[in-house]
Parts: structure tokens; sequence; C-alpha cells
């Protein structure tokens, strides 16, 4: 059996969201002890915090946090406390706080064209970004040459010999880097992207003189100016020159994390639980104890 650890390293390495579920607070007779976690992705659910309808309740609980927190694109916490009692089912008669923490995985996807000198060095530092990259080639034979490691998970290899087709897979607000073998390829690539209009990337490789004549075919087929005017060619940070295969990757991948950062909305002046929900939980526990020792000694009372 996979351990909590163990399954939150593959989804994060996955960019899958997912919600860790802690009891932080086990009182009387509990399934499981304080300090156990479970896992909660959108579809599936992973460890255990004892079974039985506690769990019912927290994996709902979660997976509620979890589409919350998917629309509102930011990681969010709360505790929940429950009695285990009749009006859970469970008659252990103690009592469970639970903390659930959201973890919204990859807001990056990443389209790469091409399995050349360049594009392997841009899957090798794309992959350690919090995204998920869709790596497009039609020769399969290339993603084989020269590589001696196993794709990271986050890295899903596509072959294609229609590599345009595979844009229309693509969420929206994705980012893409075109680099093939083959220019009339690349242009066709471009297109197609450009037409969904929705990209927050478009990058081309290559230098001014292909993209001048990639923007003299965009005009022959009554695209205007606004219509190519976000592709970025030659792709990469003007600052950061170089010609060698690593250069040019560090250059194009510095300038996606230049975007995406950018795009990021101002964290907030708070985040997480107050000190005030921390405290008024601890008080609750506090009254539930007080409450569950005087019934025990008024029952006690009467039956002596």
């Amino acid at each position: 059996m996979a351990i909590w650890h163990e399954i939150v390293s593959q989804l994060e390495a996955q960019g899958t969201a997912y919600v860790l579920i802690t009891v932080v607070g086990a009182r009387g007779s509990t399934p499981r002890n304080s300090g156990t976690k479970m896992v909660v992705s959108e579809n599936d659910s992973f460890c255990t915090i004892g079974g039985g309808h506690l769990e019912y309740q927290a994996i709902a609980t979660a997976q509620k946090l979890l589409r919350e927190s998917l629309t509102e694109q930011k990681a969010q916490q709360k505790i929940e406390h429950f009695p285990l009692g009749a009006k859970l089912g469970q008659c252990c008669g103690g009592s469970a706080t639970l903390l659930f923490e959201s973890f919204i995985g990859a807001e990056l996807n990443i389209m790469l064209f091409g399995a050349g000198h360049v594009g392997k060095s841009l899957a090798g530092i794309l992959a350690q970004l919090p995204c998920k990259l869709y790596w497009v080639d039609g020769r399969e034979k290339e993603f084989l040459r020269g590589m001696t490691e196993k794709l990271p998970s986050n890295v899903i290899k596509v072959i294609n010999d229609c590599p345009a087709d595979e844009v229309a897979k693509m969420p929206a607000n994705s980012y893409y880097i075109v680099m093939t073998h083959n220019h009339p390829l690349d242009f066709d690539i471009t297109e197609t992207i450009l037409k969904r209009g929705d990209a927050r990337y478009v990058g081309l490789i290559g230098s001014d003189t292909k993209w001048q004549r990639f923007q003299m075919r965009f005009q022959h087929r009554q695209h205007d100016q606004a219509f190519y005017a976000p592709v970025k060619c030659p792709a990469g940070l003007s600052n950061v020159p170089g010609k060698l295969p690593v250069e040019v990757a560090v250059s194009i991948a510095g300038e996606i994390i230049a975007s995406y950062q950018q795009q990021k909305p101002e964290t907030p002046t708070q985040q997480g639980i107050s000190w005030r929900e921390l405290k008024n939980e601890q008080l609750s526990q506090q009254a539930t104890a007080q409450t569950s020792t005087a019934t025990a000694l008024k029952h006690k009372d009467l039956t002596s």
C-alpha cells in the first residue's frame, strides 16, 4: 500500500489537483490517531483515516473544497470537527478534528512541437516547472535518440504524423512552442494555434528571415497583422543570447516563466486558516469534552 507522501509526490508530478486530509485532533475513541492522513483527488481517494461514515463525509467535504479551489484557482484550507456519534453512524464515542488542505495542481499547460536537439533540452527544463507538458512529434525514433532516462510523469509524449491536430485537444490559455524539423509544418501548426484565439503564449523558433516569410504567407491567406501579432519569433528572451541547444532552451523557458509569473494574481493579505478559527475550534473541542464529562458524571450519580 502506498503511503500518503508517495501519492502526493505522484499527483504533484502529474499536475493533478488534490486535497490532503489530516487528523489534527482525536479525543476519546477514534478510528485513527492524530496525524493520520489521506489524499483525495477529483475522482479518487488514497490511504484512509479509518473508514466508515466519517471518511465518507471527509471525502465529500474534500471534493467540495477541491471544486471551489479549482473554480477560484487558489489553494484553500479549512478545519472541521466531527463528533463520532449517532449522527455519523459510528459508535466510537470520541471526536475527530480534520484539516483539509487543497492543492490545485498544474495551472500551466504547455505543448511543445519538435523532439530535436533544442526540443530535448527545452523539455528537460520545462518538466521541472509545475506544468503538464505535451511533447509532440511524428517521429517516434527522434524521442529515443539521445534519451537515456524515462520521461517525468508530467511529460506526455504524443506521436502524430499530423501534429497540428493536437492543438484542438489543449485547454484554453495554454502555452505553445513550435520548433519542428520542417518550416511548412511549423507554419501549419502556428496558424492552427492562432485560429483558436485563446493561446496565452505562442513561441516560434527561427530567424527574422523565417518570420518575415511566415508573415507574408499569413497575409497571402488574408490574415491581418492582429491575427499573427501574438507570435514570439524568434522565441525566447532577447537578452539571453546563444545558439547552443541549451542556450536557446533556457532563453525560451525564461520567456515562458516570465509570462506565467505576470499572469499570477496578487497574493492575498491573509492566507490559510486564521488564528481565530483555530481558537474557536479549540474552544469547541473543550466545550464538547466538558459536556461529555458532565454527562458521564450525571449518569454515574444516577446509577450510584
